[in-house]
């Protein structure tokens, strides 16, 4: 875990603390590119049965990466080098804690819809949660990955899944690059594999339905919508409203259930059989990702010091500012409105940073979830209900696209890395999403047998 002097740093490489310029240059780059990206907006098109969409974050990750593969040829002002680029990766980790706040806000109010979905949905999240690593770590090993598997493969790789592994890891990490990778994969292939892969096991009808359908609840909106599309197209139509009432509250349980799986599970499982597979499995392949080094950073461009509370300040203020462009934009919701439902984020934030240094034996990702969810829950507290509908006026795809600008600068540092894994991380990305859908799917169709 992260230190107690500064959950959000990260240990796996060292700590860079820039000039105040270059953290102004990144600040400001930051929220040109989540404008430009949001300005873009969503383009679609079709490949064969399946559609896909690209989201602003695709052009923010894309537009902020070609900014920091292109420093060395940009004016000084507006350079952000490799010391920025890892900077921006520890800036990335302590941002995403708002994604955490963000998801434990809309938990708290999903409870009495959770209670209501039944034992098979509760089950069926034990294959989302495991059906990852049971087909992608070993397809990992196989292929020659190393650390990048357990990151890839102990989840689909969603928003609350960086959150983890940034704060176990640290996203300049092996882990950190796997499953930034996973996420990445499944940003842009993501929606297009599923509705695939679902449709070809939907026309098989060896599966009920509905197990189906929970099995297309796999935590990614657009990837359900996708699954469940082509599940319906090879079932009577008069069933569609119920499988689509089916998979929403699979996809609504894996995002309630599937967070605390995976920090309490399923990376520690996975953690573990790496470490038993990969002397067996790892021999088969003469690539090694281990081979790879660490995140490559210039030491002349460098400053080495320690991330503390005011670069995490920075992190929250840099996403909140990306995400009040964003609400505002394309949302179109009011900039009042949005900047006091990112008050009372910050405000949460900042109430769990202090509890994190008064409790410094207890992990920091514990006490924000605990804390964000007990807020969360409707009518529990006098100001419960005010604070959820100040939250509730932030859309969950705001928060991408500051998120993903960081990722994008980070990413630019890694580009040698990335591309020395090449096809690897992205069969073993899309193994992992298909095993979280099969696995669902099976354990569902025991309750419906």
């Amino acid at each position: 875990m992260t230190s107690t002097s500064s959950p959000s740093a990260d240990l796996a490489a060292p700590a860079v603390n820039p000039a105040s310029t270059g953290k102004l240059t990144l600040f400001v780059a930051v929220l040109i590119i989540v404008a430009v990206a949001e300005m873009v907006g969503i383009v679609q098109f079709q490949i064969g049965p399946g559609k896909v969409l690209l989201q602003p974050m695709v052009w923010a990750l894309l537009i902020a990466a070609a900014w920091g593969l292109s420093a060395r040829y940009l004016p000084t002002a507006a350079r952000i080098g490799p010391s920025l680029q890892t900077y921006a990766g520890q800036l990335l980790n302590a941002g995403l804690l708002l994604f955490v706040i963000k998801m434990a806000f809309t938990v708290g109010g999903a409870l009495p819809e959770v209670q209501k979905a039944g034992w098979a949905l509760i089950f069926q999240e034990l294959g989302h949660t495991f059906g990852t690593l049971v087909l992608g770590l070993p397809i990992a090993l196989l292929l020659g990955v190393k650390r990048e598997a357990v990151g890839a493969t102990f989840s689909i790789g969603r928003e609350g899944n960086m959150v983890i592994i940034g704060e176990k890891y640290g996203m300049n990490s092996a882990e950190g690059r796997g499953v930034l990778a996973e996420y990445i994969t499944g940003t842009v292939l993501g929606a297009l594999f599923i509705a695939l892969l679902a449709g070809f096991v939907a026309s098989l009808h060896i599966f009920d339905p509905r197990s189906l359908a929970m099995g297309a609840g796999v935590g990614s909106g657009s990837m359900m919508a996708a699954a469940i599309g082509t599940i319906n197209g090879h079932n009577p139509p008069e069933m569609a409203k119920e499988l689509i009432a089916i998979a929403s509250a699979a996809n609504l349980m894996t995002a309630v259930l599937g967070f605390y799986f995976a920090l309490f599970f399923s990376l520690p499982v996975c953690s573990w059989l790496y470490d038993r597979l990969e002397p067996v499995l790892g021999r088969f392949s003469n690539f090694t990702s281990g081979d790879l080094g660490p995140s490559i950073v210039s030491a002349g461009e460098t400053k080495h010091g320690t991330f503390g509370f005011s670069d995490s300040l920075l992190a929250w203020i840099t996403v909140a500012s990306g995400v009040l462009i964003g609400n505002s934009l394309t949302y179109k919701v009011p900039l009042l409105e949005s900047g006091a439902g990112l008050l009372v984020m910050l405000a949460v934030v900042l109430l769990v940073d202090v509890l994190a240094r008064l409790l410094p034996k207890v992990p920091h990702i514990i006490i924000l979830v605990v804390v964000t969810t007990v807020l969360g829950i409707p009518g529990l507290l006098p100001f419960s209900n005010a604070m959820i509908g100040s939250v509730d006026k932030l859309n969950f795809l705001a928060f991408t696209t500051p998120v993903l600008t960081l990722a994008g600068f980070s990413v630019a540092k890694d580009l040698p890395i990335f591309r020395r894994l090449s096809w690897r991380i992205v069969v073993v990305s899309l193994t992992a999403a298909a095993g979280t859908f099969l696995g669902a799917t099976l354990i569902a169709e025991f309750f419906h047998r």
